[in-house]
């Protein structure tokens, strides 16, 4: 064998051995997926504006939040009672919404919503899920983004799925979840 064709073989089984480490390192993993457990629960969201027992308060607003149809601006910060029915006076509470919501739609009534669901009652309390995303007031059923959790809902992922029961001066939401989570 001469020296160019024994190069040639050995450049040959070098191209693909490295043709074999590079098709392995772009393959898709095929370890086996987490465990994960899904979760589906309701709860109402009770957004109290008004009296001396206020879970929501506003805490910023901004120069043409007073003359705007959508309140454009306005910073608000709550801890609203979450429940397992929609009237807050004969149902118990089962956790609180704590976070901020901020009127965002300068045309259109849309609050970017940023909120923890603590549940302090029930199969998860300790546990937390976090809701992130815009919150189009206007529609019938509007859909948010689930981005964590802590306890029972840690490395949460979902969404939830919200339709206003009664909107006064203060406001019953129902959250329907859908979640996935380590089981």
């Amino acid at each position: 064998m001469t020296n160019s064709s024994s190069r040639f073989i050995a450049l040959t089984g070098l191209l693909t051995a490295a043709t074999g480490l590079l098709l392995a390192a772009t393959s898709p993993a095929t370890a086996e997926p987490w465990d994960q457990k899904e979760t589906r629960l309701r709860v109402y969201w009770h957004d109290v504006l008004s009296g001396n027992n206020a879970t929501a308060v506003t805490v910023a607003e901004g120069p043409l939040t007073n003359t705007s149809a959508t309140q454009f601006g306005k910073v608000i910060v709550i801890d609203d009672a979450l429940t397992l029915e929609p009237n807050l006076t004969t149902s118990k509470i089962i956790g609180h919404a704590e976070g901020i919501y901020v009127s965002a739609g300068k045309d259109t009534l849309s609050l970017m919503m940023a909120m923890n669901f603590v549940f302090i009652d029930g199969p998860y309390n300790g546990s937390s899920i976090a809701i992130f995303g815009p919150n189009f007031a206007e529609r019938k059923v509007r859909e948010m983004s689930v981005i964590g959790g802590t306890g029972v809902f840690r490395f949460a992922r979902g969404y939830v799925e919200i339709m206003t029961w009664s909107n006064t001066v203060d406001t019953t939401v129902q959250y329907d979840i859908f979640v996935r989570h380590d089981d």
